[in-house]
Formats: C-alpha cells, sequence, structure tokens
C-alpha cells in the first residue's frame, strides 16, 4: 500500500494493491475516489475525517482516478466524488448521502444491515 502523505488517515491503493488490501482487511473500510482539483471531493475528505474521528476503528482508504483510470473504469464511476463501503473484506455498496457526518453516519448503518453485494 502506498502512502503517499504519511500525516494522512487515508491509505492511498493503486489498482494492483486495490481488490487484496479490501479482501484482508477486517472492519468497516470506507474507499473514497477523487481527483484533485475537484472541490467537492475536498469538501467529502474534511467529512470522511470528521467521521473518523467519532469512529476510529474505521479505515479510510483513497484512490486518485486520474492515477489509476482502471479502478474508475471497474466501478463504473461517472460522478465524483463517489464512495465505496467495506466490510470485513466484502463490498456493501456505494454510499450515497448528505454531506453532513450525521447523513454519512445514517447512509453506513443502512448498507451495514444489507447483506454484502457483488462488488462491480
Amino acid at each position: 500500500m502506498s502512502q503517499t502523505n504519511p500525516a494522512s488517515p487515508f491509505v492511498y491503493l493503486s489498482q494492483f494493491e486495490f481488490h487484496h488490501t479490501l479482501a484482508s482487511r477486517r472492519g468497516i473500510s470506507i474507499v473514497f475516489f477523487s481527483k484533485p482539483g475537484c472541490g467537492s471531493c475536498r469538501k467529502w475528505e474534511q467529512i470522511l475525517l470528521a467521521y473518523q474521528h467519532v469512529h476510529p476503528a474505521v479505515s479510510l482508504y483513497h484512490v486518485d482516478v486520474e492515477q489509476e483510470p482502471a479502478l474508475a473504469h471497474e466501478f463504473e464511476l461517472f460522478h465524483l466524488p463517489a464512495m465505496m463501503l467495506y466490510t470485513n473484506g466484502q463490498f456493501h455498496g456505494e454510499l450515497q448521502s448528505e454531506a453532513r457526518v450525521s447523513a454519512l453516519e445514517k447512509a453506513i448503518q443502512t448498507n451495514l444491515q444489507a447483506p454484502p453485494k457483488e462488488q462491480p
């Protein structure tokens, strides 16, 4: 796993690390897909950091779609930012919520109540 910014709680994933890293991870993981220059992405990064501050066991991963276009294609991403939820190595789906920590918490809980899905 490449951690380009040691001060960041996000672990940066390449297409070569993505699947085996998430498959071996226990607990809740959120994969954040973004790109440099995306204003909404910067806002969501702060929301994810605030969420992790309250839930420190949650792992945050980052994929820069400009550096990893194959992953963006695999997940059929047409807009950014995008967030995918994994628990115990299993895909639970895309997270969609208002840009608030409380809304994100609700979206995560809703996704976790459903069984894991097949990854795109």
